[in-house]
Order: structure tokens, then sequence, then C-alpha cells
């Protein structure tokens, strides 16, 4: 057995002879989630209890199915991304000329609405159209509000008022055109792989080893972010130079003609995808479930109750099996899906703490900017350095994946999920103490002390620090880390830890961490003017600093769950 599996798997050591991915593709286009899967798994030697705590663990290829789906969300970054300019200040980038402080506002609403239309798109993906047609419809929206972009930044309306308005209407109406489109594209390029179970197989070197399947979602999301990054860089810096060089209107034409690489590419794959059909009101279910499992479970003591809520045993009464007489009409599935449904609880549980995390993150996209341009850019345009971020990710996730993570593997340390997200936590921090100290020393050198932003010379020529600009490096380069250790896991997480039927709807709560966490910073925007700007990187580092330790606190036992979570038995949901 072992000799006719050996090389289906990819490790870092040496490349195996063939895929066991590749083998299923041959045969197989754009089946459904409901059939049978069972198939894939013939012939497969599976790893005892002792093999699963001594062998190594490899991931798989990635399937091709995976890179095409990764090109759209390629095609819908460079859109996003290069899309969402504001005029800061004088000297700085943008084209709306409302001053940090607004652009730091509109940001983060448009980063509080992006991440809160997830949901509705997931609702419906799960509920009535399944995820493929979903996102068809989702980038009609979306391509709809870059046509208005357009219109915002032609000659003749930007800069006026009707343009700011026009230009706050194309971000609500693409918002939610990426809303359905980011719930549902993260499982979707997931779903491409279809071995769910672990197994045994034999390397080129004679190594027995464990291709996991959890490894290789780990793999797929990995490469699934570098896209998404590749896509952020042309963009933003093809973006910038467009509205330098040309003007806005160029620069809004671009994302919009980019963008619609992304139907062809849906519409050419469309005989070739996994696709998942929606199953009904799986959510009302769920919630049932959590609602049946609360019964008797409450007191006036509320030691007692959180005692109860969070025992081990929560879950079981709610299970078909452990009903005396006739079960409730409304349990149309069994007792695998009740632990599939604890397991996506668990999960939802994870991302509450996310929110701290984002605080750190979404400094990339307003503070750090405005700080470049107080800066000395040597004639760079101020929002050039933000691109350091994707460039550091596209530089260190392929380290990660070939090297890094690989030598921890050997060295028999178990980097879980969870181990990861507290790593991101711990970057996160880091950048923004990063951020604090160099703040602090541009008020020291500015010729106007604390005021860095607004300072001019007689003739209103900005006075920068004489700190040159590439000093930022190393809030970009630790926050691109923080990324492949939270981000990164915490898509991984969502898809591996939901329910196959409620996969779309577990993402959406990920993804609207991002929201809750534009909402709170909006409270720290009265921070994010001169002389308070080291304390609004300060609050962000204590708050993901303390955030990060808590968090571990708070899970350490569930990641001694990680292999049974990821082996559960596939439940049965019968809807209505």
């Amino acid at each position: 057995m072992a000799d006719r599996l050996q090389s289906t798997a990819q490790h870092n050591d040496s490349d195996p002879d063939h895929s066991s991915e590749k083998k299923l593709a041959a045969g197989v286009d754009a089946d459904y989630l409901d059939s049978d899967v069972d198939s894939i798994h013939d012939g497969l030697l599976f790893p005892t209890a002792e093999e699963m705590i001594t062998l190594r663990r490899v991931s798989d290829t990635i399937p091709w199915n995976a890179y095409l789906i990764a090109i759209v969300e390629l095609a819908e970054r460079f859109s996003v991304s290069s899309s969402v300019v504001f005029v800061a200040a004088t000297g700085q980038s943008g084209a709306l000329g409302a001053g940090q402080q607004m652009s730091t506002g509109l940001t983060t609403f448009y980063r509080f609405w992006a991440y809160v239309c997830p949901i509705a798109g997931a609702y419906i993906a799960d509920t009535y159209w399944g995820r493929y047609k979903t996102i068809c419809w989702s980038v009609v929206i979306a391509m709809l509000g870059h046509i208005i972009m357009i219109i915002s930044s032609i000659p003749g309306i930007i800069g006026s008022n009707a343009s700011l308005g026009v230009f706050i209407l194309s971000m609500i109406v693409t918002s939610i055109g990426t809303g359905g489109f980011k719930s549902n594209i993260s499982p979707l390029i997931a779903e491409q792989y279809r071995i769910t179970k672990c197994y045994v197989t034999t390397t080129r070197s004679g190594e027995r080893v464990i291709v996991d399947p959890a490894m290789t979602t780990t793999r797929i999301y990995m490469y699934f972010y570098l896209f998404i990054n590749i896509g952020a860089l042309v963009g933003q810096v093809g973006m910038v130079y467009a509205e330098k060089y040309v003007g806005f209107w160029l620069a809004y034409t671009l994302p919009t003609i980019v963008f619609c690489i992304s139907p062809l590419v849906l519409w050419y794959g469309r005989s070739r995808y996994r696709r998942s059909l929606p199953q009904g009101s799986v959510l009302p279910a769920a919630m049932r479930i959590w609602r049946y499992a609360q019964r008797e479970r409450w007191s006036l003591n509320p030691f007692k109750t959180i005692k109860n809520l969070t025992s081990e045993d929560f879950w079981e009464s709610a299970k078909p099996s452990k009903q005396v007489g006739e079960k409730p009409r409304w349990m149309t599935f069994d007792d695998q899906w009740v632990d599939e449904v604890r397991r996506g609880f668990k999960a939802c549980a994870v991302f509450i703490w996310f929110p701290l995390y984002w605080l750190c993150y979404n400094q990339l996209h307003n503070n750090l900017v405005s700080q470049a341009a107080t800066m000395n850019t040597n004639g760079l345009p101020n929002d050039v350095l933000s691109n350091l971020d994707p460039l550091a990710l596209i530089i260190f996730i392929p380290i990660c994946d070939l090297l890094i993570y690989p030598a921890l593997a050997r060295a028999g340390i178990k980097f879980t999920a969870l181990k990861k997200i507290t790593c991101g936590f711990g970057t996160a921090a880091a950048s923004m103490i990063w951020a604090a100290i160099l703040q602090y020393y541009i008020y020291k050198t500015n010729p106007c002390g604390h005021y860095a932003a607004t300072c001019k010379d007689a003739n209103k020529h900005p006075l920068v620090s004489p700190l040159n600009v590439w000093i930022q490096s190393g809030s970009y380069v630790l926050i691109a880390f923080s990324e492949i250790f939270a981000s990164i896991t915490g898509l991984e997480y969502a898809f591996t830890k939901a329910p196959t039927n409620m996969r779309s709807l577990v993402m959406s709560v990920f993804l609207f961490m991002s929201a809750a966490s534009a909402a709170i910073g909006e409270a720290f925007v009265s921070l994010s003017l001169d002389p308070l700007l080291v304390w609004n990187y300060a609050i962000s580092a204590i708050l993901a600093a303390v955030g990060g330790i808590l968090f571990w606190m708070a899970v350490r036992r569930l990641d001694s769950e990680e292999d049974k979570l990821n082996n559960l038995s596939s439940g049965h949901f019968e809807s209505k």
C-alpha cells in the first residue's frame, strides 16, 4: 500500500511524483459538495493514533482551480486597493482636499461598510444562491460602484462638493458588491481541494509522512493572500503615479478595466469549479441548537451561569440522540452536525478578539500614510511607502511556506493556528511601537514641533522632519508578518472550523471583525491629529499586546483540541 501511495504529497525536502489532487482533477469537473466524497479517499492509507503523533505532517499540492479563483481575487483587490484615495493635506496625495482627520474618517467608514456587507452576502449564498452565483452578482454590483467612482473624478466635477458626494455613493455601492464577494470567494477557493482526511505517504527520500488537509488549507490561503497582495501592490503603485502625472480619472478608470478580468475568469471556470449548493435556512437551525443547549443552565449566580454555559457538555443536550422520547420536529440533523455547529461557535469566539488586532492594521491606510508626508521623502509620493506591506508579504509568504513552517515541523514544534494568531497580535503591537517611537522623533525634529502635519514656511511650502521616510519600513514589515500569522490564519480557521453548509456565514463573522474594528477606530479619529499621534500609536500597541496575552489565555485549552476539531465526521442537515 505504501509503495502504491509513494510520492503523492508535496513537501519541502523533495518534490512528489504527482499529487492526489491531480488524480482527482482529471475526472471530476464542477462537482458539488453534497456528492459522495468518500470515494476520494479510496486507496489512501490512513494513519494510526501513534502515527498521528510521531510522523511529520506535510501539505498536498494546490489544485489549479484554486489559482483561477485567486486570479479573480487579484483583479478585485487591484481595483479596491487603488480606488480609495484621499487628499489629507497640502503636500499629500489624494483627491478630496479634506484633511487628515476626514481622510481617516472616510477610510474607516469604508472599511466598516465593506466588512458589514459580507454577512448579507454569506446568508444569501448559504441559503439561496450558492457561492458561485452570489459572487457573480456581487461582481456586477461592484462594477457599478467603480463606474460611479470614475464619474466622481471627471475633470470639472473633481474637487467640488458634488465630487465628494458622488465618491461616497461609489464607496457604498462598491462595498455592497465587495461584501458579497469577500465572504464567498474565500470558502470557494479552499473547497477546490477535496480531500478531508489525513493519510500516510512516503516521500522520494523514503520518509513516511502524513498529508494533512489542514496544512493544505493553510497553504491555499497563504498563496491566496499572496495573489491578493500582488493585486494590491500593482494597483496602489499604478494608481499613485497615474493620479500624479495624469489625473484621478485615469487612477479610477484603470482599476475598473482590471476588474473586468473577474467576470471573464469566473465565466471561463464555470464548468471547472467545485461549487456548493445552498441548503436552506441553516443559520436559524444553528441558533436554535444554541438556545436549546442553554436550557436549565442559567442561574441567579453569575459565576455558576458562566460555568454552566462554558462546560464541556454544553452541546450534548442539543443532540438528537440525547432526547428522551420523541425528538422535536425541528431537529432535522444528526449528532455530528451539532458537533460541527459547536466547532463553528468556538471559531466565532476566537474571532471576537480580532478587532484589537485590526486596530493596528488599519493604521496602514491612513495615519502611517500621513506620517510619511511629514518626513523627508526625497520626491517620493507619501502613499508609495504603504506598498512596503504588500511587497513584504509577497516576499515572506513563500519563505514562511517553504522554509520557516517546515523547519518548525522538523524541529517538532507544533505551530498551530491559535499560536500563529497569538504571534500575529505580538508583531502587530511591535509595529505600532515602532510607529510611536518614530512619531516621537518626528515631533522632536520638525521645525514646528508637535504640529508637523501643518508646518509651513513663509511661502506656504511644507516643512518636514529631516528623518528619511524609509525609517517607516520597520512598521510595514512587522505588520506584514502579523498578517501572515493572524489574518491568513483567520481565513483558514474560519473555513476549517465552520460546518460545511455554513462556511460563508462563519467567514463573514471573521470579516465582520474588521467592521467592528473600524467602528472602534472611529473613537480614535480624534487622536489622528497633532499633537496626539504618539498616543494614537501607543494605545493601539497596548491594546494589541494585552489583547494577545488575554487571547492566548482564553484559547489555550481549545488549542489542544486542534486535531480533534479538524477531523470531525461530517454531519447531516436536512432543510425543511
